[in-house]
């Protein structure tokens, strides 16, 4: 066979070989900070874009509480089997873990969480709450249709995924403590990292914020029946008044943290409950009181718990009253600090600033309110963050657990998009050299 036939057999040859979309020294060498950008550009698109936006207005119409979310898991199921994504279920009772990548190390999570609110919805529009009493008021729909938007995105990128991502859908997050479970469950079982996020309706659409370091309180909640002796309200002598305990009661807590804490260790004490009596002229036998206690230390968070307890027992006794404390530990756990790792901190500047320009993506200061996302970084590394939504209107958005939430659908790009990319490129970037036989891979799945 002369020269020329075998240049041209080793030319059909090539031209028939597959060729790989990306290499790692193509990756390394700058096409990894495009990856963002060209998820976002996948995300927009319109077939992918109606998707999303359909299943989160389906969810936003069958809002399920905590651990009763069995439609809205059906629904996660049906689409991630319509994907061909594999999954293991059920964790904590409907939570769901989906698997895409190579089932082997390393592993990275990204989380949504699935439960809605026991209120009513004011918002008058075609796809409101059918549920009565119960409504999606803090976005929880919009990030299950984020997570399921970015697991296409992976998809449809399999070829450069280095590892494998856990899709964590979590049941439970409004004070049910449905991350514990999960972890419980066995949900991070060889994960290394954990991303998440939560919709800000006050944040412009297109930025993101967080920060290093505590993010988030710690939280937890108590009640107190204080007992005492009912009578007429002409003759409190012969009574012992457990309104007057409880008002003295409710005094004391405040200076805890006013008269007891660090300046510059943020912490809270709030009652929000007083129930006692039901007439004008009748001194009741007990009075309930409860509320909410949180700070950004464990350590500042266990020392409230304590005196919160002390002075509660303490101040019924000094006016001849008894007191119980209950700090509902069975139906509301205390939610650890959201803590974000330093590192995934760096991470996310990169690869955010990537996707929307580093002017887009902002610090914030440390916000009071609390995430059981926390229960995650207590395990292993993890990251949260704030997505704006926001839109260029004058009108004033309601917050977050108002009843006149609306989420704003433009939104859910950018969450997707931004969710798998910080999956991705962690696999890309930050693989820890593991030897695999001392993970559990999931080709079983």
């Amino acid at each position: 066979m002369d020269i020329s036939r075998w240049v041209f057999l080793i030319l059909i040859f090539v031209s028939f070989s597959p060729i790989p979309i990306f290499s790692d020294s193509q990756l390394r060498s700058g096409e990894l900070s495009e990856i963002p950008s060209k998820f976002l550009d996948f995300a927009k698109k319109s077939e992918v874009f109606d998707w999303m936006m359909g299943v989160r207005r389906r969810i936003h119409e069958n809002p399920e509480l905590g651990y009763e979310e069995l439609e809205t898991s059906k629904l996660i199921r049906e689409e991630l089997d319509n994907l061909g994504i594999q999954y293991k279920y059920p964790f904590a009772n409907t939570g769901i873990v989906g698997f895409i990548g190579s089932g082997k190390p390393p592993f990275v999570a990204i989380r949504a969480d699935m439960d809605a609110l026991p209120m009513q919805e004011m918002v008058d529009w075609e796809h409101k709450s059918r549920n009565p009493g119960k409504m999606h008021a803090c976005g929880h729909d919009a990030h299950v249709a984020m997570l399921l938007g970015a697991a296409k995105i992976l998809l449809e990128h399999q070829n450069i995924l280095k590892g494998t991502v856990a899709l964590v859908f979590q049941p439970a997050e409004e004070g049910g403590g449905g991350a514990k479970k999960m972890i419980d469950a066995g949900a991070l079982e060889n994960v290394e990292a954990i991303f998440g996020l939560h919709v800000h309706p006050n944040f412009p659409l297109g930025k993101v914020c967080s920060r290093p370091g505590p993010f988030l309180a710690g939280s937890g909640f108590f009640e107190a029946v204080i007992s005492g002796r009912g009578g007429h309200a002409a003759i409190p002598q012969h009574s012992i008044d457990p309104i007057l305990a409880a008002s003295n009661v409710i005094v004391s807590l405040q200076h805890l943290v006013s008269r007891e804490a660090d300046p510059l260790d943020s912490q809270v004490v709030t009652v929000a409950k007083f129930q006692g009596g039901g007439a004008f002229n009748v001194i009741p036998d007990s009075v309930t009181i409860g509320g909410t206690f949180r700070a950004f230390s464990k350590e500042s968070f266990l020392q409230l718990r304590q005196r919160i307890e002390e002075v509660i027992v303490g101040q019924a006794a000094v006016q001849r009253c008894n007191a119980t404390v209950d700090f509902l530990t069975n139906d509301k756990p205390f939610f650890p600090p959201t803590v974000n790792d330093k590192n995934l901190h760096k991470h996310f500047q990169r690869v955010a600033g990537d996707m929307l320009g580093n002017d887009h993506v902002k610090d914030m200061e440390p916000l009071m309110g609390s995430e059981d996302f926390a229960f995650y970084q207590e395990v292993i590394p993890g990251y949260f963050y704030m997505l704006g939504m926001q839109g260029e209107t004058n009108e004033n958005p309601a917050s977050v657990h108002s009843p006149y939430f609306k989420i704003n659908e433009e939104a859910l790009p950018f969450g997707a998009a931004l969710q798998a990319s910080l999956a991705i490129r962690y696999l890309l970037e930050a693989q820890p050299q593991v030897p695999l036989s001392s993970i559990n891979g999931h080709d079983e799945l």
